[in-house]
């Protein structure tokens, strides 16, 4: 498996890694619309994503952002309807999308309250359409958001799951034995081709996954998060002090380039 160039960055607490994030998001928005006249985006869930999204909501952020150009998309969202309190897209709407100048037509949910199979067909085909795609063409998001459970899991992907498996589709129906339910997820080979993917992982309590993910050997069945490699894009993982906390060999400065 080929692997792309992986970043490390180190911060003292979720509040630095959130304005990390938003600094990145910024520059990285504005340099895809300055070149391709759009910047197509993959949002997590989760609250450290959500401090991000406030933030980019904020005075300091909003207006540095052409929100004209931007596409929103999501990476994986539970099977439940829009306005439920575990809705990813309902997170995402109270902290962000309610508060800066986006149209209905460039933001693109996945239909949780859906049959998950039908749901995650939909989704696949609303992905191919936005993107131009031809049938067996992958899209490249400009930058897909992801975070890191304390069992490693990424998006819906989570340990020894069928999502793991699933490479001919864009996006899968998962079913998630831990938690008896279903998740809509995109797929490795999404994921993988990003130009970007930034992971916001804070808290000591994701300190184990933390090292087996970036310092363990390769089992992306046991820690999924391993199986995102980009070989043609940059994983970055910004990491708050806890988080770290368990790193064999941490970053010397702030941040870690291999």
């Amino acid at each position: 498996m080929t692997e792309g160039r992986r970043e490390v960055v180190v911060l003292p607490d979720l509040a630095a890694v959130s304005e990390e994030a938003a600094r990145r998001f910024v520059a990285l928005a504005n340099d895809a619309v300055e070149r391709n006249q759009r910047f197509t985006v993959a949002l997590a869930g989760g609250s450290t994503p959500e401090r991000l999204y406030r933030l980019l909501a904020s005075d300091a952020y909003r207006d540095a952002v052409p929100w004209a150009s931007v596409y929103l998309f999501f990476g994986d969202e539970r099977c439940v309807p829009p306005d439920d309190a575990e809705s990813n897209y309902r997170m995402a709407r109270a902290a962000l999308l309610d508060h800066v100048p986006l149209m209905s037509e460039q933001i693109f949910r996945m239909e949780g309250e859906r049959d998950p199979q039908s749901a995650a067909m939909t989704y696949d085909a609303t992905i191919g359409d936005v993107f131009g795609l031809t049938p067996g063409r992958i899209p490249q998001f400009d930058l897909i958001l992801l975070g890191m459970g304390p069992d490693g899991h990424t998006a819906s992907l989570f340990p020894h799951t069928d999502g793991l498996e699933v490479v001919e589709r864009l996006v899968t129906a998962n079913y998630v034995p831990k938690f008896d339910s279903w998740r809509l997820t995109l797929t490795y080979p999404v994921l993988d081709a990003a130009a970007q993917v930034l992971f916001l992982v804070g808290g000591e309590e994701k300190a184990d996954a933390v090292q087996h993910v970036l310092e363990g050997p390769s089992d992306p069945s046991e820690y999924p998060s391993q199986g995102v490699q980009t070989p043609d894009g940059t994983v970055t993982f910004l990491l708050d002090a806890a988080a770290a906390s368990k790193l064999q060999h941490p970053p010397t400065a702030n941040n870690r380039v291999q």
